[in-house]
């Protein structure tokens, strides 16, 4: 399919490149040209397009195209959990909420739940998700049906999957097709014994491949790893030669210096979830610190248990407001670095390195932002308007793959949200019920 996109103010999020006034256009699942007007007049003088007959034509109206988000850490099945487990504090939640009711679960409940959650991330201008839970046959079925672009990580951990059932996930999703790939990981240093940890590094070693685990969410979690090993978790971990190959943290809440030097040396993304660590109390990520060390970091919403809302706009604003808080220092990590952590760091992270900006030969992730509603208003700067005043109601449309599942309102992801939502709620009456 040819979809042209024009009168558009573009920001592409390559490296100093500024917004500029332009068009994009798309052959099937790709970024075929963009170019600013003086560059389009200029082609358009030497007679060098062919003629293209395109399927869809779309007046941007002087609205906004960039990248679309990467939300870096989800638990999209987590859904049927939204308000249902809230001001508790996390071992209580994890234990006594979490737990018991994830216990009756099916992959079929897994699979319409997910769908629940895509449907919010289009709304939010998201276009990938790095998602671990308990299904991932059917987290991928859904997001393939819906057209989502979705990176799989295992949570393995004690009491579910084998190492065994990881590698051939891994062996079995990086073959099935553009939109769905997986990486190594587990659940966390508590929730794995030692020998199981030891299985996971062999693993990636053999695939020399990088590998993505929760770490230093909360202080009880590495006060408890320190008691059992002598270690913070992330030092405990790489001395396993667990992240030889590199990998990520998410939530990297309490994080010594020790650990921000694994991280460094190896290359690591550090992947905040600022909402759900204010809600759980767990803390507030020194991410400013991490910028000095340069550590990527990218950012996620993390479940819609602990969380509740799967807003990248909301995230963004609060890696920025709360980094200022804790560094006393109103200039620290200012709104551009941040769009980039949402964007161009969270495909890094997620090793979606043909979906980090909107640029020729890449996938055509891409989201409209309208810049024509008062919250938007002046346009003294874009980037600045998009972090500290955007919300998801400025998100017009959002394409993943070169189609556009979301825009103006309207779903384009072959059922109804109605279905949708009657379809979990009849899951979670179901749950509630046993």
């Amino acid at each position: 399919m040819n979809i042209r996109l024009y009168n558009a103010r573009i920001l592409t999020m390559e490296k100093n490149k500024d917004v500029f006034r332009g068009e994009v256009w798309i052959k099937n699942d790709k970024i075929a040209y963009v170019a600013g007007e003086d560059e389009l007049a200029q082609e358009w003088d030497r007679k060098a397009f062919p003629r293209i007959a395109w399927d869809i034509e779309i007046d941007c109206k002087d609205n906004l195209l960039m990248p679309g988000f990467k939300n870096a850490h989800t638990h999209s099945g987590m859904t049927f959990l939204r308000s249902y487990a809230d001001d508790v504090p996390l071992q209580e939640w994890l234990n006594e909420k979490i737990f018991p009711m994830e216990a009756k679960l099916t992959p079929e409940d897994i699979y319409e739940l997910t769908k629940l959650a895509i449907l919010e991330y289009l709304t939010s201008g998201i276009t990938s998700i790095f998602d671990m839970y308990l299904t991932p046959d059917t987290i991928a079925d859904a997001c393939m049906d819906m057209g989502m672009r979705c990176v799989l990580v295992s949570g393995l951990n004690n009491f579910s999957s084998s190492p065994e059932q990881v590698e051939e996930e891994f062996l079995k999703f990086n073959k099935k097709n553009s939109l769905i790939s997986y990486q190594l990981g587990f659940h966390a240093e508590y929730t794995c014994s030692k020998e199981l940890l030891y299985k996971v590094a062999q693993l990636a070693h053999r695939y020399r491949t990088p590998v993505y685990a929760h770490m230093a969410e909360t202080a009880r979690e590495v006060e408890e790893c320190k008691a059992r090993y002598g270690m913070t978790p992330a030092v405990f971990l790489d001395s396993l030669g667990m992240f030889e190959f590199g990998g990520g943290g998410f939530h990297c809440v309490h994080m010594t210096e020790q650990d921000m030097e694994v991280f460094r040396k190896r290359r690591m993304h550090v992947i905040t979830n600022p909402a759900s660590n204010l809600k759980l109390a767990s803390g507030i990520a020194p991410i400013a610190e991490y910028e000095r060390r340069k550590i990527p970091v990218a950012i996620g919403t993390d479940g819609p248990a602990s969380n509740n809302c799967l807003d990248m706009f909301r995230e963004m604003f609060l890696v920025s407001g709360l980094s200022k808080v804790r560094e006393n220092d109103a200039a620290s990590v200012d709104a551009m670095r941040v769009l980039r952590m949402a964007t161009v760091h969270g495909a890094k992270a997620m090793r979606l390195n043909k979906a980090d900006t909107l640029s020729k030969g890449k996938y055509a992730d891409i989201i409209m932002i309208d810049l024509h509603q008062p919250n938007m208003q002046p346009i003294h700067n874009i980037p600045k308007n998009l972090v500290y005043s955007g919300s998801k109601a400025n998100v017009l449309m959002t394409m993943v793959n070169g189609k556009i599942l979301y825009r103006n309102g309207e779903f384009n992801v072959g059922e109804s949200p109605e279905q949708i939502y009657q379809k979990c709620d009849k899951i979670v009456k179901r749950m509630l019920s046993e």
